[in-house]
């Protein structure tokens, strides 16, 4: 079989993603899995895994890879770094026709690249088979109970990014002990809601019904997982359908008023679609039963599915208020009556070698068989964007998005 050479390359935007696609016993584990491939790494100072711990384990380590048939990373390449006539696989973020991206998309087309998007591998089924989403929950989680904790001076964890690692950043559980008996919400059923499940059960928090939650008090921290099915309804009063909400997202309403009341803290982990019904309106905010004080918005949708998240924050700087009376973004923790709210877009680089390790399980079980396997490529060809030059058929909507 042919020598297929793939370098990791070096994260090149900023600010810097500290994750990669392999750790180093990843790499090994593919080098032994399909011998016909050949693992190199480039130099990199920001990469959570060093040089060295590559070059331990025997893996090449140097500047310049442009030898290599196929190029992995993790975030967008910068153009200027973007080698002419390669295979590259990497999150491009360029499907929805992300204005940020589209000179990106142009030059892959321009330099004859083949585009391989992380985001469009999917099973049979259509089912997404690598993401970071089970790392997000997990960090949002974390970051939605550190952010309320640090609002009512209850407790400080230590920040996520702070942390060597997951373990590291279990040993702040025991803090959140000191939680009064509030109630906390997570939207979602997928990889990000599971990851914050994980978190929740971790800490001790106890899980209850969703009828339990909004009828029942309680004597200590509880939270109740909500489905799509709990918190939205068809405008024509239809019987739920879970496969049509997913279809017709406009042809329903939202419902989620009933938890305003009885929700203290909202984990917002639920994928949202532009026509589907946002959660509550502003409005809804201003109103005397409206209690949520702090929201985690993991899925951090600007102007999405929570009206209060106008813009993303960063690791460095994770919360801001909105003020409900003005509408207007404040200063976080500035007001007791304001909603603060975590929308952090890239949690999973908080933990970047666990995030990196679980990522690098995807793609040796669900992936690499299919891109340097004997298997059928069609997984590979339903995630290609660009070939020869040109958009794939599947992806010729995006025409438009590259014209000149």
């Amino acid at each position: 079989m042919q020598k297929v050479k793939i370098g990791l390359i070096r994260e090149g935007k900023i600010p810097a993603d500290r994750r990669v696609p392999l750790t180093p016993k990843k790499c090994v584990e593919v080098q032994t899995t399909f011998p016909n491939v050949q693992i190199v790494v480039q130099e990199s100072p920001v990469r959570s895994y060093s040089d060295q711990e590559y070059r331990d384990l025997g893996i090449a380590v140097r500047a310049d890879i442009s030898d290599c048939d196929i190029l992995m990373g993790v975030k967008e390449v910068p153009v200027d770094q973007l080698i002419a006539n390669k295979t590259y696989l990497f999150f491009s973020h360029t499907v929805k026709k992300q204005p940020a991206n589209r000179e990106l998309l142009r030059q892959v087309l321009k330099k004859n690249i083949t585009l391989v998007d992380y985001e469009l591998l999917t099973n049979d089924r259509e089912e997404r088979i690598v993401a970071f989403g089970r790392y997000a929950g997990i960090v949002g989680a974390y970051n939605g109970l550190l952010t309320y904790g640090r609002k009512f001076n209850l407790y400080e964890l230590k920040p996520a990014w702070q942390c060597v690692d997951m373990d590291d950043m279990q040993e702040e559980f025991f803090k959140v002990k000191k939680l009064p008996p509030i109630k906390m919400a997570v939207t979602g059923s997928g990889r990000v809601a599971q990851g914050a499940l994980e978190v929740l059960d971790r800490m001790g928090i106890r899980r209850v019904s969703v009828y339990d939650y909004l009828y029942l008090d309680f004597r200590e921290p509880v939270y109740a997982q909500l489905r799509s099915s709990d918190y939205n309804a068809r405008l024509d009063g239809r019987v739920w359908d879970t496969p049509d909400f997913h279809h017709n997202p406009h042809l329903y309403k939202s419902t989620f008023d009933k938890f305003l009341p009885v929700t203290d803290l909202l984990i917002a982990c639920a994928y949202w679609h532009p026509t589907a019904p946002k959660l509550f309106t502003e409005e809804d905010t201003r109103r005397a039963g409206f209690r949520i004080t702090t929201i985690a918005d993991v899925t951090c949708d600007v102007n999405g599915s929570i009206p209060c998240t106008k813009r993303a924050s960063s690791i460095a700087d994770p919360a801001f208020d909105y003020n409900p009376q003005t509408g207007q973004l404040e200063a976080p923790y500035s007001r007791p009556d304001n909603i603060t709210v975590m929308a952090v877009d890239n949690l999973p680089c908080e933990l970047p070698r666990n995030a990196s390790r679980d990522f690098g399980r995807q793609l040796i079980d669900n992936v690499f068989p299919h891109l340097v396997g004997s298997q059928s490529d069609e997984v590979i060809e339903r995630a290609t964007i660009a070939r020869n030059g040109k958009l794939t058929e599947r992806y010729q909507y995006l025409s438009d998005y590259v014209a000149e």
